[in-house]
């Protein structure tokens, strides 16, 4: 059973280590270990909410053991099947199809509205899986780390000639994805500034390595950032207060940073973002007692914050958004200038998915920090032109350190996920691993999300809500024999908003593994390159030609 302290009636989960079985086979007990493992590093474990406030890995407790009950039990050659978070049934399949299927959050369009969504959830009907979270591929801040830096990296390409010593980067956030902002700008040498009203997550991010120093005082952490920027040293320090204050003060004083950004919560307008005046606890009150009044209250601060980010816009200052809908909010509330203010996908991003560049990682299962070392001299040797690879690699092991489980991201493209995938099979069936590998990536990808306000923001052919690809995506990877396979839909502030797959890939040494994990990350990635070359991109379509794609031109 897994592994789980129950005090005060609030259980912690931690994920299994070592080589001992509890399911009958390692394909199995991967994926048991990946429930368990978005729970050991989630925000809110107690409550099954693994980050951005309600994304959940399993619809209730109840819901949870069950889906622990049927791991255990699952044969190699049956599927289980999850709908939101709730166990269905087991169907006898064949040992090369998925272990497990799972939808989460999909509503039909018309009925994809927030408030149907908080009604379902209310009933029991559904949750929202997040992007990684109810499908267990969550691996901590890590996970969402090299997103930051690869936004800021190309940030410093494009306005500061390469670096962004001296310069000073402010944020918000430090949940389980803003959390990563402060190293990754640490990382390319900026000073940051990261504003958050919950110290306790401050702490947190401290703690794990992910940011530095904790302030009460502003006027204390713009003059330490500011001695940091003199001597060219990278700093985070974050800042106990609340965006929707701090921000326009910055601007009432006369102070512009160089970058400017936001990772609160934004989407969830009842349990995600905190307006002035309220504490965590009293926003959760309001939110049972009076959610209209609060909506009221979080939409006008989500004004007032939208509104300061603008004003470093006009300024010169480069402000981008990362999705959040603190832009769309904004302009709900009135102002009608939010969205001058670009997403980072669309302004920075993109020419990496066309060439299906994109958040790939992967999980050592064992427990074993050595397998995850091991990993990192293969990925070394074998993409050495990587633009990527060659600089990542060596700041991930300096700076990053281990949640739950040991994993890694890297941003691998088309053709080098499977090469690298299958190498790792051949690796571990050498004995050069200590145990099986799951691999995985984010959502946020190039061929499996449709979420017209980020990812696929201002498509060149006017393509961003078309969702096929995603199902499409899902489709290729069960056909690819992948272990796992979801469909998202968006929950919570996401209700309607966007949809997406995820996948993930067990590597065991086996011939069988060997196989699923060369078709699956091959469709995987390869419908992403083609998604773009769909819509025109010049360098999906020379990518397609490099890659062998067979592409249909119409």
């Amino acid at each position: 059973m897994t592994t789980a302290d129950i005090g005060a009636g609030r259980r912690r989960i931690t994920a299994a280590r070592g080589p001992a079985l509890r399911c009958k086979g390692w394909r199995q007990e991967a994926l048991l270990r990946m429930l368990e493992n978005v729970l050991e590093v989630g925000e809110r474990p107690e409550d099954l909410v693994v980050y951005a406030a309600r994304a959940k890995a399993a619809r209730n407790w109840p819901a949870f053991d069950a889906i622990v009950r049927a791991l255990l039990d699952l044969e190699e050659n049956e599927t289980l099947v999850i709908q939101s978070g709730k166990p269905i049934a087991v169907f006898p399949s064949h040992r090369m199809a998925p272990l497990v299927l799972m939808a989460n959050s999909n509503i039909v369009g018309a009925w994809a509205t927030r408030d149907n969504f908080d009604a379902y959830e209310a009933a029991g009907l559904t949750v929202w899986g997040g992007y990684t979270a109810g499908d267990w591929q969550y691996i901590g801040s890590q996970g969402i780390v090299q997103g930051s830096y690869e936004a800021y990296a190309a940030v410093a390409r494009e306005h500061f000639n390469g670096d962004l010593r001296g310069r000073l980067l402010v944020t918000a956030g430090m949940g389980g994805m803003g959390g990563a902002q402060p190293l990754a700008a640490t990382m390319l040498g900026a000073a940051c500034l990261v504003v958050e009203v919950e110290p306790e997550r401050i702490q947190r991010r401290i703690a794990t390595g992910y940011c530095e120093k904790m302030a009460t005082d502003l006027d204390d952490a713009l003059a330490e950032l500011d001695e940091a920027r003199k001597r060219g040293e990278g700093l985070s320090i974050a800042l106990v207060g609340n965006a929707a204050e701090v921000l326009p003060e910055l601007v009432r004083r006369g102070i512009t940073p160089d970058v400017a950004t936001d990772q609160t919560a934004a989407h969830d307008l009842l349990r995600g973002y905190v307006p002035p005046g309220l504490t965590t606890a009293e926003r959760d009150a309001l939110a049972s007692s009076d959610p209209d009044k609060l909506r009221d209250l979080v939409l006008d601060a989500q004004a007032r914050h939208m509104e300061a980010l603008l004003a470093f816009h006009q300024k010169g200052a480069v402000v981008f958004e990362y999705g959040n809908l603190l832009r769309k909010h904004a302009a709900e509330r009135g102002v009608s200038n939010a969205f001058d203010v670009p997403v980072w996908m669309d302004r920075y991003i993109r020419p990496l998915f066309c060439r299906g560049i994109g958040p790939f990682r992967w999980v050592a299962v064992s427990g074993e920090d050595s397998d995850i070392n091991t990993l990192d001299e293969m990925l070394l040797e074998m993409f050495p032109d990587s633009p990527t690879i060659p600089r990542w690699i060596p700041l991930a092991r300096k700076h990053i350190r281990t949640q739950g489980l040991p994993a890694r991201i890297a941003w691998l493209g088309h053709g080098e996920r499977a090469k690298f995938a299958v190498a790792v099979n051949d690796a571990i069936a050498e004995g050069k691993l200590i145990g099986p590998i799951a691999f995985t990536r984010d959502h946020l990808d190039s061929g499996s999300v449709a979420q017209p306000l980020r990812e696929t923001a201002n498509m060149q052919d006017g393509s961003e809500a078309i969702a096929d690809w995603p199902f499409l995506c899902a489709l290729l990877d069960a056909t690819g024999m992948a272990d796992l396979v979801a469909l998202h839909g968006g929950g919570a502030g996401y209700t309607g908003l966007r949809q997406s797959s995820g996948v993930t890939g067990i590597a065991d040494g086996t011939p069988e593994a060997r196989e699923r994990l060369d078709h699956v990350f091959t469709m995987d990635s390869g419908i992403g390159v083609l998604r773009y070359a769909d819509a025109g991109y010049p360098e999906a379509i020379e990518a397609v030609g490099k890659t062998g794609l067979r592409r249909i031109l119409v």
